[in-house]
Formats: structure tokens, sequence, C-alpha cells
């Protein structure tokens, strides 16, 4: 199908088997809407997921996009962003590499981190939603978390704004559950993500 790693496309497949409900299905239909017109379309494809921080589930989020557009291979320009900026969490990092991605670590403060599918790569690091890096126009904010959805009631250039407002992997910040409740919610989001790409693209 494509050069994505071995290690992602085997967490990719086991990702397309969970269960999506219902009530997931129709939060998720204005992004796969968004992404069939696109297609549809054939107009740039481009996506900023919003958090707060820029340091969780809008970067997972990114991360699981740009997965589920080599899979798919339906292009599409994947960003992040928050309402200011922090540092990419290191157990959201760690989660990325063991579900298969290639990771290049750097140290710092707000380290930019080198993220691959073996198809395309990416640099990440928290960020501002309006940062320069990201898109001004003809995007769909996608706002990963309630607080942000929240607090940044307008966003400049947004074609659409879609609120998926994920649970937070935070809550569990040094406990023993760390490293199981990243992980579970970044499979949610990845199985988010191909599932809204899979059926836009069924769409066409």
């Amino acid at each position: 199908m494509n050069n994505i790693f071995p290690e992602l496309t085997s967490k990719i497949k086991e990702l397309e088997k969970l269960s999506i409900s219902e009530e997931r299905m129709k939060v998720l239909q204005p992004l796969v809407e968004f992404i069939s017109n696109k297609i549809n379309s054939k107009e740039a494809l481009k996506l900023n997921f919003i958090c707060t921080h820029n340091s969780r589930r809008s970067q997972l989020a990114q991360a699981w996009a740009m997965a589920a557009s080599d899979y798919y291979e339906v292009p599409a320009r994947c960003y992040s962003g928050g309402t200011e900026a922090t540092a990419f969490f290191p157990q959201a990092i760690s989660t990325l590499s063991t579900s298969g991605f290639r990771i290049d670590e750097k140290s710092g403060n707000n380290p930019k981190i080198t993220v691959d599918t073996g198809v395309s790569s990416n640099t990440f690091y928290s960020k501002v939603f309006d940062d320069e890096k990201n898109p001004t126009k003809n995007f769909a904010a996608v706002m990963t978390c309630s607080h942000a959805d929240e607090n940044c009631p307008f966003i400049v250039g947004a074609e659409s704004r879609i609120p998926l407002n994920y649970e937070d992997p935070k809550s569990f910040d040094d406990t023993v559950e760390m490293a199981e409740k990243y992980m579970e919610r970044s499979d949610q989001i990845g199985s988010e993500m191909l599932y809204a790409f899979k059926k836009a693209n069924s769409n066409g």
C-alpha cells in the first residue's frame, strides 16, 4: 500500500478494529464532511488541532491525522497549536514512539521533535494556534479540548470549527497508570482520525 513503518502499520490495523460509538460518530461527522468536501473539490486539506497547552491531545491528534492521511493516501497538511505554548510532553512523545512512529527527540525547554510515519515527517513543538508556521486561511480548527474551545471564541481564518473534546491524560501524570492512560487516549484519537479519513475518502 505504502511505505509506512511496519510497526506503525500494525498499530493502525489494530486501531481500525476499535469500536466507535454512535455518539462519537456524530461528533466526528463535521470532520468527515470537511475532509470529504476538500477531497471532492480537490482543494488543499488543512487541519489545525487546537488545545490549551499544545502539549498532549493536539499533538497526538496532529500525528494521527498525519498517519491517517498517509495510510489512506488522502493528502493533508496537519498542524497543531495552543492558546499558550509550553512543551510537547515527554509521555505523549513516548506514546507515539511506542505506537510505531519514528521519533527524533531533542532536549530543551520546548524542543523541536521530528515525528515520522515512513511516508512523511513533521517537526512538532508547542506553539500558539496562530503561530507563523500554522495556516492563516481555508483550514479547519479542530478543538481537542473543551477549555480551548471555550476560551477561543473566534479563530481568524478558520473555514470550519470542529469541537472533538478529548479527556486529558494529564490527570494521570506521575501515577502508575500514566503510560496506560496516555496510550488509551492516543488509541482513541488515532482510531477516530483513521475513521474520519477512511469515511471521508469513501464518500468521494
